[in-house]
């Protein structure tokens, strides 16, 4: 039960147009392949750096860009579809803007080397999305996905500073939260990064953070942004002291890997110091105008 990660310290870079982009990509994923990574963890909003290829008009209109985005949205999916095949690998995608049964969300899709395994959409906003953008918090679905090597969930960025999301997924089995973000500031990269390992305490799970980095001065959604990639874990045996596994030097563009074993956190949960994860099973969380709906998609 092992799998190398590989989470991204990703720039919002600026492309001519589609092909640009979709070979910009595929280097991306290639490095990591090469590198052994069997997952690869793309930043919140990286799929952002899309819109420099469309007019200067709809670059200054974020609200109009959801809309564009979401014209080639299958595209897209397209594009991480064949390179999950061809490099034998699973891709958290960048999360995108997407428009579904009327509403503007804010998705982190994952592919195998199957295909389409299923998404994520973003359950909190922050003030800039909501009262700005338009993005709006989506329907309360939380997405275990199975892999041969064990089951995972995803937080985007903002979620992952509540406990609720990792804790249901969690007890639905997953000992991995995967936590891509975007941030314009040392102290938003903060608060996701305590979120991070706060989750990895209070599930004795992985938690792993991928962000943008570097400044896209063109686009006026994300055009500052401040990141680390970091792996987490409880802090008990046989794992690291203070719950760090490895970090990056921030604002680098690049991978961070690293490989992460499973058996690790099913002994501490098992039979660790304390029981955090057990304890946390008597606590009952939930929101209070929506109902959870927890699903289970297995990735061939």
């Amino acid at each position: 039960m092992r799998v190398t990660i590989a989470s991204a310290q990703y720039p919002i870079t600026e492309h001519s147009d589609f092909n640009g982009w979709q070979n910009h990509i595929e280097s991306w994923v290639a490095d990591a392949a090469s590198q052994g990574a069997g997952l690869l963890l793309f930043p919140e909003y990286g799929a952002m750096e899309l819109v420099s290829i469309f007019s200067e008009e709809i670059r200054n209109d974020i609200r109009r860009q959801i809309k564009e985005l979401n014209a080639i949205n299958a595209d897209f999916c397209q594009v991480f579809e064949k390179l999950a095949k061809k490099y034998d690998v699973i891709i958290i995608a960048p999360s995108i803007p997407v428009i579904d049964s009327g509403k503007n969300l804010n998705r982190a899709y994952v592919f195998s080397a199957a295909g389409l395994a299923g998404y994520q959409d973003k359950f909190f906003t922050t003030r800039f999305e909501n009262e700005h953008w338009g993005i709006e918090s989506a329907p309360k679905t939380l997405t275990v996905f199975e892999a041969a090597w064990g089951k995972f969930g995803i937080q985007i960025c903002y979620d992952v500073e509540f406990a609720i999301g990792s804790q249901l997924l969690c007890s639905a089995g997953a000992l991995l939260i995967l936590a891509p973000s975007c941030t314009e500031t040392i102290q938003g990269a903060t608060r996701v990064h305590v979120g991070a390992r706060a989750r990895a305490l209070e599930n004795q799970a992985y938690t792993v953070v991928s962000q943008t980095v570097g400044n896209a001065e063109w686009s006026p959604a994300v055009d500052i942004n401040y990141g680390q990639a970091a792996f987490y874990s409880t802090p008990d045996k046989d794992l690291p002291e203070q719950g760090i596994i490895s970090t990056k030097i921030p604002q680098e563009d690049g991978w961070l890997i690293q490989e992460l074993d499973f058996s690790k956190i099913n002994s501490v949960r098992d039979d660790g110091a304390v029981f955090n994860f057990k304890d946390h099973q008597r606590l009952q969380t939930a929101i209070k105008e929506d109902h959870i709906h927890i699903a289970i998609n297995k990735l061939a």
